[in-house]
């Protein structure tokens, strides 16, 4: 006999292993305190993985397969993934143990030293979902001294032929239609309701209350919905090329208190579960656009293409290329800690109020509101990275280390040196208020700097540069930022880093 483990996020249903012949083989999935405990997740994040590990054990049983499925109460759960296997290993005379590559590094050693105690056979198996090996991203960038992903894409595109014209040519004439990607919504044209898959998940919401499992943020239990199984990711899939491709690419990096989704597809979750493939997403998208170029244009599409090619491979690649000692970096040396109101919500600053409380409610927010609004933050506040992973971690839906991490403590904090970002991505008021609505009816006013009603972020951009300036003065990309603090009057400077110490050490004031 076979024991075959299968991790919440390898919901991969056309994996090589269920097109064979499932003779002595037994499929083993577990919902575990191990991976509940281990940082303390959104409510709606267990309760989705949950949900949808049991949805892919009924789809395998359904199609002839031996599943051993260990719901969170199970008598024989042990909560611990080696000590469940070990049990299984015994009770059921396996002969072999087979296992996918994990995504996370902590899972990744955990089955690595688990194998060398046995004395039967294993082997490990690809997921079979990645564009790239883990190894390829260390290849590409070999003996070079910064990491761009920009080329890197490039790279993926002639590797799969996506949107290229010729071998060397880009379709639409250029890689990169970024330019075209930073409109602020204004109330037009009319976001579509996002596809809700609603379902009730109160018996999963009372299982994790009945075994005390600490989540943060909160849930309607009767109108859960998220896509939970392929039928349903594919359904998000089709409506967001069918009601949201058309406007994806203009407000990808747009922002608006009344509007949690804009244009964006809500499929991270789907893909980081392995419910939906990547280059699936792709070329479904891109089939779309070709049938209907009269009303979509190219910026839209290659925007879109640009996360999931570009962007999600690179950030996979980093994390394998850096751990573990990625996960300790703190270049910046950054120790504050995180301020209560990411709990909360509970703060007077608009732009922070809405994509916390939305994070809270949603487990979900999209890029450039982590990136440039409750990243942004923390980082001016110089938050020490530990914190500000176990927040980003913890709160999205989407969140597994591989893919959070890198986009946290390198993309978002800069604690990595600019191993992922050329530059820190800080910014003062101006940039929120260009594109977002937040600024407008907030208690602070964008345009001021040191008045008791003065954007916090002002102060606190101009106290960032002055504190870590010995940290980019040989960086092109902040010279001109420098330069202009260097030229600051000192008495304007000295009272706007008064006004920033205040709001670091009273947060809870702001």
């Amino acid at each position: 006999m076979i024991l075959r483990l299968i991790l919440g996020d390898q919901l991969n249903q056309k994996h090589s292993w269920y097109q064979e012949d499932s003779q002595d083989i037994c499929y083993f999935m577990a919902e575990m305190r191990q991976e509940t405990d281990y940082t303390m997740h959104h409510i709606q994040k267990v309760t989705a993985f949950f949900l949808s590990m049991r949805n892919f054990a009924k789809w395998l049983d359904e199609n002839g397969q031996d599943v051993t499925y260990y719901e969170l109460d199970h008598k024989q759960n042990q909560q611990d993934l080696t000590k469940n296997l070990s049990h299984l290993i015994k009770e059921k005379k396996i002969k072999k143990f087979e296992y996918q590559l994990p995504d996370e590094y902590r899972l990744n050693e955990q089955l690595k030293n688990f194998c060398k105690t046995l004395s039967i056979e294993t082997s490990v198996y690809d997921s079979e979902h990645f564009l790239t090996s883990r190894t390829e991203l260390n290849d590409f960038f070999k003996g070079k001294k910064q990491f761009t992903m920009e080329y890197f894409y490039r790279n993926m595109r002639k590797k799969y032929d996506i949107m290229m014209t010729t071998p060397k040519d880009p379709e639409g004439g250029k890689w990169n239609f970024d330019q075209s990607n930073r409109k602020k919504w204004k109330g037009s044209p009319e976001i579509p309701a996002y596809k809700s898959c609603k379902k009730d998940v109160t018996t999963l919401t009372e299982l994790l209350q009945r075994c005390h499992v600490k989540t943060i943020g909160s849930v309607d239990a009767k109108n859960f919905s998220w896509p939970t199984n392929r039928e349903d990711c594919l359904l998000v899939l089709t409506y967001f090329c069918e009601h949201l491709l058309i406007h994806f690419g203009d407000y990808q990096d747009a922002m608006h208190p009344g509007e949690y989704y804009l244009f964006h597809s809500r499929l991270s979750f789907a893909m980081n579960s392995k419910m939906l493939h990547p280059m699936e997403v792709i070329k479904t998208v891109i089939a779309y656009w070709r049938a209907h170029q009269d009303t979509i244009d190219i910026s839209q599409v290659e925007g879109f293409v640009r996360q999931i090619l570009g962007w999600r491979e690179y950030m996979r690649g980093m994390y394998w290329m850096k751990m573990p000692e990625y996960k300790s970096l703190n270049t910046l040396d950054n120790h504050n800690k995180l301020p209560d109101f990411y709990w909360t919500a509970d703060t007077k600053m608009n732009c922070m109020h809405h994509a916390i409380k939305q994070s809270l409610e949603d487990a979900y927010a999209h890029h450039i509101q982590r990136l440039m609004i409750t990243g942004n933050y923390a980082l001016l506040t110089m938050t020490h990275p530990d914190a500000v992973d176990e927040w980003y971690l913890g709160v999205y839906i989407d969140a597994i280390e591989w893919v959070e991490i890198t986009n946290t403590r390198g993309m978002s904090q800069f604690a990595d040196g600019g191993m992922v970002a050329t530059k820190p991505y800080v910014s003062s008021g101006s940039y929120i208020n260009k594109m977002s609505g937040y600024c407008k009816g907030c208690h602070y006013k964008v345009a001021k700097k040191l008045e008791k009603d003065a954007c916090p972020f002002n102060a606190l951009y101009w106290n960032f540069l002055d504190e870590k300036q010995q940290y980019f003065k040989n960086n092109q990309r902040m010279s001109m930022m420098l330069n202009l603090l260097h030229k600051m009057d000192a008495d304007k400077l000295s009272a706007l880093k008064e006004r920033a110490y205040d709001i670091i050490q009273h947060p809870e004031n702001y």
